[in-house]
């Protein structure tokens, strides 16, 4: 899974989630609030880094071009960065 680190892999393992299809089956915001439920320290980057790898982008892409839609939907659940 492209852009996801042996640590990121870990955490959605722990969520059963062990393939690119798997990962491909979650919505990204939600699947990243399930993350930062369990892993309170996961930061933007992860969400980044799960949409970049469903969508095999780079994840400072994602970041660049995406960054204030997903603040604004991060913020409507209560879990935008501070």
């Amino acid at each position: 899974m492209r852009g996801l680190g042996p640590r990121s892999r870990a955490q959605l393992a722990a969520l059963g989630i062990d393939t690119l299809e798997e990962l491909r089956r979650h919505e990204p915001v939600a699947l990243y609030a399930r993350l930062k439920q369990q892993w309170p320290a996961a930061g933007m980057n992860l969400l980044y880094a799960l949409i970049g790898a469903q969508e095999d982008l780079d994840w400072r892409q994602v970041a660049r071009e995406r960054r204030s839609e997903l603040l604004l939907r991060l913020d409507d659940l209560g879990l935008a960065p501070r």
